[in-house]
C-alpha cells in the first residue's frame, strides 16, 4: 500500500522577463510554421490567375510563408517579455500565483 501522495502549495512570485520572452519566441515561431503550407498553396493557386494578378498573390504568399514565422517569433519575445514584467509588477501587489505540487 502507497503512503498518502502529500501536496504543498507553492507560489510563483516572479518571472524571469527574458527568459519568458524566450520561451515564447519559440513557442510563436513554432505556431507561425503553421501557416507555412496555407501560404505557400495561396501562392500555387495564384498560378490560375491572370499574369497581371499572378506575379503579385505569388510573390505575397511565399513571402507571408517566410516572414510569418519570423515576425510571430518576436512579437512571442516582446509580449512575453512585457507580460511578464506586467506580472512581476502585479505580484508584488498580490503576492503571485499559488499552484499546488506533489
Amino acid at each position: 500500500m502507497k503512503p498518502p501522495l502529500l501536496t504543498t502549495k507553492r507560489r510563483i512570485r516572479r518571472i524571469g522577463p527574458l527568459q519568458l520572452g524566450k520561451m515564447l519566441a519559440i513557442l510563436y515561431g513554432i505556431m507561425g510554421l503553421i501557416f507555412i503550407p496555407v501560404f505557400l498553396m495561396m501562392s500555387a493557386f495564384a498560378s490560375q490567375l491572370p499574369a497581371a494578378q499572378r506575379v503579385g498573390f505569388m510573390a505575397l504568399g511565399a513571402g507571408f510563408a517566410v516572414f510569418v514565422p519570423l515576425i510571430y517569433a518576436a512579437m512571442g519575445f516582446v509580449f512575453g517579455a512585457v507580460g511578464a514584467w506586467i506580472y512581476n509588477f502585479v505580484a508584488q501587489w498580490v503576492g503571485g500565483i499559488e499552484v499546488e505540487v506533489e
